[in-house]
């Protein structure tokens, strides 16, 4: 199958690009770097002629209120091309539970992205994962200073990068879903906890402080970021930080 990587110079979209590879598919990426923005339109139709498949695994450059925009504009010009071009599977990445917290501005704008997807006119597919364990170092920088680091103790169910490639990758290959699968880490952590275990594997001798207003997970509540039915990736997140 030819499938069109849309964002596939980035973190997912790179080794999806490689996986896809290796399986025989002929997966090209595209971004801005390769004269694609989907914002603008530019290099849209040139990017999905001929493909059978379309992952978009854009991301909006900000969190706040201007993501929905971004997700708005993006997929209505990305449909557009899909459809023209008779694309015949659309695959977007999304997050576990991302319809329980319509406190954040992304969360919802994600919400937004899946939901014109799913009344768009392409079959397509929702892969919706847990945090990525490569985020980690992000999330606590939000919180730091040069003696503590600030965490509430959201339930986190991390995932590996690599595993959700897997995922998405083995997604795009497949018969659409015209719904959502669930991707999870083997294992549930407090966030605050997971901040002392990876601050104790870098030698970092920082304190994690429990606190509930902290960071961007402040809000979610109860086990939104878990997901007790999903598919759970092989990656433990001790053996990801070795």
């Amino acid at each position: 199958m030819k499938i069109a990587v849309i964002g596939g110079t980035g973190l997912i979209g790179s080794q999806v690009v490689k996986k896809l590879s290796a399986a025989g598919h002929e997966a090209v990426p595209h971004s801005k770097s390769t004269g694609v923005d989907v914002l603008s339109g530019q290099g849209l139709d040139e990017a999905v002629a001929g493909a059978d498949v379309v992952v978009n695994l854009t991301n909006s450059p900000t969190f706040d209120e201007a993501s929905p925009a971004f997700f708005q504009t993006s997929m209505d010009n990305l449909l557009a091309a899909a459809r023209k071009g008779g694309v015949g599977h659309f695959v977007i990445l999304s997050i576990v539970g991302v319809d329980q917290v319509p406190e954040l501005d992304y969360y919802r704008a994600k919400v937004l992205q899946e939901k014109i997807l799913a009344a768009g006119p392409v079959p397509y597919s929702i892969v919706r994962a847990t945090q990525f364990m490569d985020f980690m170092d992000a999330v606590m920088s939000w919180t730091a200073d040069a003696d503590t680091v600030r965490l509430p103790a959201t339930p986190i169910q991390p995932i590996a990068s690599g595993d959700v490639a897997d995922a998405v990758a083995e997604v795009a290959a497949g018969t659409p879903l015209n719904g959502i699968r669930n991707i999870a880490g083997p294992d549930v952590f407090t966030l605050d906890e997971l901040g002392r275990i990876t601050l104790s594997h870098k030698g970092d001798h920082r304190t994690v402080v429990l606190d509930p207003t902290a960071g961007m997970f402040a809000v979610v509540k109860g086990d939104v970021l878990t997901d007790r039915n999903a598919h759970l990736a092989p990656t433990r997140y001790t053996d990801w930080l070795s």
